[in-house]
């Protein structure tokens, strides 16, 4: 967030470790965690929406194919956008709270929830949802390529419920999948921060999204779509691949307790939701 809204005339970060380096030394390490309260509050939510729509919305479709997994993946990130929007508000002020300060001399925030209301007292619900058609642009695609991603990649790797190496083979794909998804749809996120972060500081610089890319790309050139794209795909890798193994795993043992003909030595594991 910080490197994709940072002054192009003034940068206080040259890229991904002096920017992690900056903070260490001028905030502490408990400045890597600014906004950590929102994505603890929203995450549980958001991927109990994202797997459950999606495995539902594929079971409507009737057939496991490429494309109905790419429709269902994104149903599933359309939806999420409720929660995702207003959550990623708040960690984005959060975030950019007292940046550069080692103690905060005055807290515009006290936490993510204590922003969101201040937010809302300010500006109504149009101020929480500050972002939701660029956040909505940003997930729906991003969702369909993350499911048609995992899939294609456990059907290429032959994910067998047996297979001593399946645990490897699913953290690889889950990663995958999470890097493919972060760079479908990378420009819009930085977009979506830009927008978001408008206005911290009292100067409001965009009238919206086509405004903000106009802009922004007048000021920086393409490389403005890029900025922060080398610390998303570093955390997009393990968190994905974590996030996907525990589902995919979790759902197997659960299967397998009601003794299923899919969990029987031998089947290909699709993504979660076709177990």
């Amino acid at each position: 967030v910080r490197l994709q809204v940072q002054n192009v005339e003034k940068p206080l970060y040259r890229g991904t470790f002096h920017c992690f380096q900056s903070i260490i030394k001028q905030e502490s390490a408990f400045g890597l965690y600014k906004g950590i309260g929102s994505p603890m509050m929203g995450l549980t939510f958001i991927n109990a929406l994202v797997f459950g729509v999606q495995g539902n919305t594929l079971r409507a479709l009737g057939k496991d194919t490429p494309l109905n997994q790419f429709l269902a993946g994104s149903a599933a990130g359309a939806i999420q956008c409720v929660i995702c929007c207003p959550m990623e508000l708040a960690k984005t002020r959060m975030q950019l709270q007292g940046t550069g300060e080692y103690k905060l001399k005055t807290k515009n925030y006290k936490n993510s929830l204590d922003c969101l209301i201040k937010i809302y007292q300010k500006e109504g619900l149009r101020g929480v949802n500050r972002g939701m058609v660029s956040t909505f642009i940003r997930e729906t695609p991003s969702f369909g390529f993350y499911f048609l991603t995992y899939d294609c990649m456990t059907r290429y790797l032959g994910c067998e419920a047996e297979d001593s190496y399946v645990i490897p083979k699913l953290l690889f794909s889950g990663g995958m999948s999470g890097i493919v998804s972060w760079l479908s749809t990378y420009p819009m996120d930085v977009i979506k921060s830009r927008l978001q972060a408008d206005g911290v500081g009292g100067v409001t610089q965009y009238s919206g999204i086509l405004d903000c890319v106009r802009k922004s790309y007048h000021e920086e050139g393409w490389r403005v779509f890029t900025r922060g794209l080398t610390s998303t795909l570093l955390r997009a890798f393990p968190v994905n691949a974590a996030t996907f193994a525990t589902v995919t795993v979790f759902l197997m043992y659960m299967k397998s307790e009601d003794n299923l003909p899919e969990c029987e030595p031998g089947p290909v594991i699709h993504q979660p939701s076709s177990l």
